[in-house]
């Protein structure tokens, strides 16, 4: 198939090696940064932080969050041009969701008599994902997730290498970034850079996937 949405998304996958030489310009870093804010959730709740390490310092931190587990993924916290938390809320409230409703109003997505409708309406999805503890953490990291995959696409697009990284240590990172956080939880990082010529070794090879008749039904 001859399409540029096909071409970036055969191109993509999960880098191994980085070039800690190579860096992300300023420009794609606003690009990628607008394109993630940007992400779609569940009645547009965005229950997230995205925690954007570039410093040095930054990314040692990360890179110590690797002391108990999954160092298999540690050369990346260092090596990789940036690195990105992407963490949720796990009690995500209705005064949370009031300040996307303030948002919508204020840009003109939603009229301003709609108001209560939205606040009250929507917000009773969330309440079915919320137990009596006030806990709707599994709800709002699925639409983390819908971020990451979102931004996977336009690392793709930009022609940036990406590895995606469950392997990591949530207790950690909320130890090390827990000012940053500010409750927030961190159970998935992207590394994102450049690979290194010669010593990746899943650069280049050819996708892997099932065949379309296998995972789509048209009815």
């Amino acid at each position: 198939m001859s399409h540029q949405i096909i071409t970036d998304l055969n191109s993509r996958y999960t880098a191994k090696k980085y070039d800690a030489s190579k860096r992300i310009s300023a420009e794609n870093m606003s690009v990628l940064k607008e394109a993630m804010r940007l992400s779609a959730s569940s009645i547009n709740s965005q229950p997230w932080k995205f925690i954007v390490l570039e410093t040095d310092a930054a990314k040692q931190r990360f890179h110590d969050t690797f002391a108990n587990m999954h160092q298999f993924n540690q050369p990346h916290a260092t090596e990789a041009s940036h690195i990105i938390l992407f963490a949720h809320n796990p009690y995500y409230t209705k005064d949370d969701y009031r300040k996307v409703v303030d948002a919508e109003v204020a840009s003109g997505h939603l009229p301003a008599e709609m108001y209560d409708n939205m606040l009250n309406g929507a917000y009773a999805f969330a309440d079915l994902n919320t137990d009596e503890n006030g806990f709707n953490g599994n709800w709002t990291k699925a639409q983390t997730y819908i971020a990451i995959g979102n931004t996977l696409h336009v690392l793709a697009r930009l022609g940036i290498d990406s590895t995606p990284m469950e392997g990591v240590d949530p207790d950690l990172i909320g130890e090390i970034f827990k000012e940053e956080l500010a409750g927030y939880v961190c159970q998935f990082a992207l590394a994102i850079g450049y690979h290194k010529g010669g010593e990746d070794y899943n650069h280049g090879k050819p996708k892997a996937r099932l065949p379309e008749a296998d995972v789509i039904t048209v009815l």
